[in-house]
């Protein structure tokens, strides 16, 4: 599992490096490498994961690491349906380096297979946590398309159809994190009531993932309501990606709570 694990990792820095020099330089060449090696880090971390659940008896998402692997592969997953669904290559020099990222978090942690703790065995485990991984993917990527329209934008003759585009997929991938989230909020005030006998602790980690949701919502509430779109909206999704990751692992880090297991 090891060698599955780290061999992924050195794939999604060798994909970010080999992407990066082909969209600099551009070198379409490399660009397709890139592709090919990332397919390849994304194939072998998603076998990793397969068979550390098989050899955990459960779903791994139990602890830090387990969820920073899951969080890293679905970013992977979801540059891989844009790419091959609506071809947008463009956003992979930006998407493959924050996998990168994400799951070299998760090789700081500790990786031990644990049993389940108590509080954790519910039938809520996996709708709470496997939408929270979703929808922080969903946000992290509408945050590499919003920093490509930002950095799209700043061209000569730039090509407005294309930054439509960019700025109608940050939106959904939004509105789908933001889905995600309202999900992984639900199932967590159930799972609480569950586990605590009571729906809401005002734990860290909630107030977190309330003030994320706030933050979400907001962006909604201005494209949908106000009818505001592209660059101030790509700066938003930008902005707010370091909320998610300090909810992600800020909290859990800096402020001891609940949560703190996870």
């Amino acid at each position: 599992m090891n060698a599955l694990f780290f061999g992924s990792l050195i794939l999604l820095f060798a994909a970010s490096a080999l992407q990066m020099i082909g969209s600099v330089f551009k070198k379409e060449k490399l660009s397709k490498i890139a592709w090919i090696v990332f397919l390849t880090a994304f194939a072998a971390l998603s076998v990793f994961i397969v068979i550390r659940g098989f050899s955990a008896k459960r779903v791994p998402l139990a602890n830090q690491f387990e969820f920073a692997t899951a969080f890293a592969w679905g970013i992977c997953l979801m540059l891989a349906v844009l790419r091959l669904r609506y071809k947008a290559d463009w956003i992979s020099a930006v998407a493959i380096p924050a996998a990168f990222i994400v799951l070299s978090y998760a090789a700081l942690q500790p990786k031990e297979i644990t049993d389940l703790m108590p509080a954790l065995k519910s039938s809520w485990f996996v709708f709470h946590i496997g939408s929270a991984v979703f929808s922080y993917s969903a946000f992290i990527i509408a945050g590499c398309v919003g920093l490509r329209y930002i950095l799209a934008s700043k061209k000569e003759n730039a090509d407005e159809l294309k930054l439509h585009r960019m700025d109608y997929m940050s939106y959904r991938m939004i509105a789908f994190g933001f889905l995600m989230l309202t999900i992984t909020i639900l199932t967590g005030a159930l799972w609480a009531e569950q586990a605590w006998s009571s729906f809401w602790t005002w734990d860290p980690k909630e107030v977190w993932a309330l003030i994320t949701w706030i933050i979400y919502a907001v962006y909604l509430h201005l494209r949908l309501r106000s009818k505001k779109s592209g660059i101030k909206m790509a700066w938003f999704a930008l902005i707010a990606v370091p909320v998610v990751l300090f909810t992600f692992a800020g909290v859990n880090t800096l402020i001891p709570g609940l949560h703190s297991y996870g």
